[in-house]
């Protein structure tokens, strides 16, 4: 690689690392929203509501087309975060 390639690629690296950064606190506040919506939760089975997944799901695919993102990009990682929100929420409920 040329110098001047590795200089825009270490510019673009950067770039990457301070949106990951930002990313980590939207993160933040996204779970802590799902903490206190798992404390309105009862019952373990409120926890995963297909229908409201199904509706997230179109609505991502819906904004990446209309935004120009690859729809398989957002769906993947919606797939993944809801997974990740649905464990810790398992996780972390309480019987009352």
């Amino acid at each position: 690689m040329s110098p001047d390639k590795k200089k825009r690629l270490n510019i673009l690296r950067k770039k990457l690392d301070n949106l990951d950064n930002k990313l980590i606190q939207l993160i933040k506040k996204r779970t802590n929203i799902v903490s206190d919506v798992l404390k309105l939760k009862t019952h373990k089975y409120e926890i995963v509501d297909k229908k409201r997944i199904s509706i997230i799901l179109k609505n991502i695919k819906n904004k990446s087309i209309k935004n120009k993102i690859d729809p398989k990009i957002t769906s993947r990682i919606w797939k993944n975060m809801i997974s990740a929100y649905i464990d810790f929420e398992r996780r972390n409920f309480k019987k009352k």
